[in-house]
């Protein structure tokens, strides 16, 4: 099966496939060719890739046109869904619930796309699931970034001249980004606290030596894919109150409520932010063009507020501040899901329509979006 990854658009660092596991992919019987520069700005050469086995395509509209599968990082261009063949396979970061257009494309051109989103949470599929490799990459660099733009050291430091007390990061979320970021500051010295919706987690933050911050709030749980369940307005105007405190004895406070295919949840009011002591610095990981989990965020923009605040809004800030690993990680994803369904045999990808994980995650097949969750597009 001839199998092309396209290069990212050029506001993304991050590639799809790295070397190593494109020769993993040849080694299945795959036939690979990937655009010229792919790994460039990952910190990837085009040599390494030959030298794996891979064919370099200077112009990328024949290999999309000619080949059974595509993939890569970002959704692609409609202009390409149209070129591709019927039957392809298409593979990436598709956004299904605000791209409908998008989706009834894919269905038109008779493509069976896969949405890496859509990838179900379960044990078998971990080693598939892009949405949370990524999140622990930026959970780490969200603590980087903040201890580089702060005015003041993380650790604890006694010297001749006096101690510095370590700095207080506030966690606001305990996913996989939220735990990233608690063992991280950790890790440099840091005071750590961290807060969320969902009780069941206290056990998790304290064993990474931080403390829980308790939030009486009401009735509250998680979905069945371990993401925390939406909480009402009076909930939230709760969860700021207790919030505030915190915050405004905190050096850094860190927000992950990502919502994924919805707006991300104002956790952090205007009046929140002006009750932090100047100097301090607000990492919100859910930061989008739609706004963040900070009252005050600009997509991929830091705000300097006027008691001193820096309220930093990097969209994505794994494949901004670790472009290398981070496209290790999505490219060890993508090549497990192939790998799953790949028939060695045949040498060729098998798609099984009765698979748990095909049924998560395919979202068009056939010249119709068989999703459950969006035949109406």
């Amino acid at each position: 099966m001839k199998i092309f990854v396209p290069k990212e658009p050029e506001n993304e660092n991050r590639c799809a496939l790295i070397p190593s596991d494109a020769k993993r992919l040849i080694a299945l019987g795959a036939e690979l060719s990937v655009e010229q520069g792919l790994g460039e700005r990952a910190g990837y050469q085009d040599i390494e890739y030959t030298q794996a086995g891979a064919t370099l395509v200077a112009l990328r509209s024949g290999a999309i046109a000619d080949a059974d599968i595509v993939l890569r990082l970002r959704k692609p261009p409609a202009a390409e869904i149209a070129q591709m063949k019927k039957g392809v396979l298409h593979v990436s970061f598709l956004d299904p619930f605000n791209e409908k257009d998008l989706l009834n494309a894919f269905a038109k051109a008779g493509a069976s796309a896969v949405s890496m989103e859509m990838m179900p949470r379960t044990t078998l599929a971990q080693k598939m699931d892009a949405i949370s490799s990524q999140a622990n990459l930026a959970g780490y660099a969200a603590v980087i970034r903040a201890a580089e733009r702060m005015n003041r050291i993380l650790p604890m430091m006694m010297t001749p001249a006096g101690t510095l007390s370590p700095a207080k990061v506030f966690v606001i979320g305990v996913g996989v980004a939220g735990l990233q970021a608690i063992a991280t500051a950790k890790r440099l010295g840091a005071r750590v606290e961290a807060f969320d919706t969902r009780p069941i987690v206290e056990e998790q933050v304290k064993s990474l030596g931080a403390k829980f911050v308790k939030i009486d709030i009401g009735e509250t749980g998680q979905t069945a894919q371990g993401y925390a369940q939406a909480l009402t307005p009076e909930q939230i105007a709760m969860q700021q109150a207790g919030m505030a405190k915190v915050c405004a004895s905190s050096d850094i406070v860190i927000t992950t409520a990502k919502l994924f295919g919805r707006k991300a949840p104002t956790l952090l009011t205007k009046a929140m932010v002006d009750g932090m002591k100047n100097g301090s610095i607000v990492v919100d990981l859910a930061a989008s063009e739609n706004g963040g989990n900070c009252e005050l965020t600009q997509a991929d923009k830091e705000v300097k507020t006027a008691n001193g605040v820096l309220v930093i809004g990097d969209t994505c800030l794994e494949g901004n501040s670790v472009p290398y690993h981070a496209s290790q990680m999505y490219s060890a994803n993508l090549f497990n899901f192939m790998d799953h369904f790949w028939d060695k045999k045949e040498k060729a990808f098998a798609l099984k329509m009765e698979d748990e994980l095909v049924k998560g995650c395919l979202i068009t097949h056939g010249g119709a979006i068989v999703h459950e969750r969006f035949k109406t597009a």
